[in-house]
């Protein structure tokens, strides 16, 4: 598998990157040890810290592997999740219960602060004054993504233009900058930061378009969540965008109605105008352009196999299926 090949030429990293994580986060209040426990025992493919050990090793094999950097993104990501469960009120993710569904809104919010606010004093404590400029604008702009997501849940009229601002925002930017730190610390020129950060943000854009593509397609066995969740939380995914714009008056109007009450009693009938307007074919077909423009940044940097597995990444980011 793609995935687990990519995986082992950074294997030791990978394993000292959780145990890091597992050194931050113990704590004197045992709520926050449980819900850390659950979480991080719930599992996750990683993808964000292994982008960035793997963009560190594309450009130096030897020195000092980027952990701390790698823990802070995926810290960084485990604290969204827990937000974004409260936000959306989901009561599934990989297949477990939400920690929202266990221990309740309030605690899920706080632990995610927590997360968060570890995560940065990590990054403080490295002193180094650009990746601290990095992560605070990162993190800003992620945040305006989550709340131009709820400006526009259940509103049918969202453009694609929106949709993209707001995937680019609370998706695709943690992507970019896990691409980018991996070679930040080595300080590298202008020009392979660069090439890093476009090979981040397409991945993301692509990983995004088939996670949204999987939410109607994919089963909930293999995707860990329920299907439909999306249409439940008043998420205007492009597969929405683009069924509306493709289907019959009736069509549009069931689609209306559905998104703006988020009632899954028609999520069936959504799933298939949503395959017979060719709305899933096209939003994989745009995910595989941003896979191929991911591959098309990587050709700036040296050859590697490290370089390799960053380029297989992006074609199994959109090939998958959970």
């Amino acid at each position: 598998m793609v995935l687990d090949a990519a995986r082992t030429l950074v294997q030791s990293e990978l394993v000292a990157t959780d145990q890091f994580i597992l050194s931050q986060l113990q704590s004197d209040i045992p709520l926050i040890n449980q819900m850390v426990e659950y979480v991080l025992s719930c599992g996750g493919k990683r993808i964000r810290p292994l982008v960035l050990l793997l963009s560190a090793k594309a450009f130096s094999q030897s020195g000092e592997p980027p952990v701390q950097l790698a823990s802070v993104i995926e810290l960084i990501h485990t604290a969204t999740l827990l937000h974004d469960d409260v936000v959306d009120n989901s009561t599934l993710r990989r297949g477990h219960k939400t920690a929202n569904t266990v221990w309740g809104n309030e605690a899920s919010v706080l632990v995610g602060d927590f997360l968060y606010s570890r995560a940065f004093q990590i990054v403080v404590n490295l002193r180094r004054q650009s990746v601290l400029d990095i992560f605070a604008q990162a993190t800003h702009y992620m945040a305006e993504g989550e709340i131009l997501q709820l400006v526009h849940a259940h509103n049918p009229d969202t453009t694609e233009a929106t949709y993209f601002e707001v995937i680019q925002r609370k998706t695709a930017k943690l992507f970019e900058v896990a691409a980018e730190l991996g070679v930040a610390l080595l300080d590298r020129n202008e020009g392979a930061m660069k090439s890093m950060r476009s090979y981040g943000m397409d991945l993301g854009l692509a990983y995004q378009l088939i996670d949204d593509v999987l939410d109607y397609s994919g089963a909930t066995a293999q995707t860990g969540k329920n299907v439909g969740n999306d249409l439940s939380e008043g998420k205007m995914t492009l597969l929405l965008i683009e069924a509306l714009r493709k289907g019959s008056k009736a069509e549009t109007a069931l689609l209306r109605q559905a998104i703006e009450t988020g009632k899954t009693d028609s999520v069936h009938s959504v799933i298939e105008i949503i395959e017979s307007t060719g709305a899933i074919e096209y939003t994989a077909q745009l995910a595989r352009q941003y896979a191929h423009k991911a591959c098309a940044a990587l050709t700036q940097i040296p050859a590697s196999p490290y370089r390799q597995a960053l380029h297989d990444l992006a074609e199994f980011v959109v090939q998958r299926s959970h």
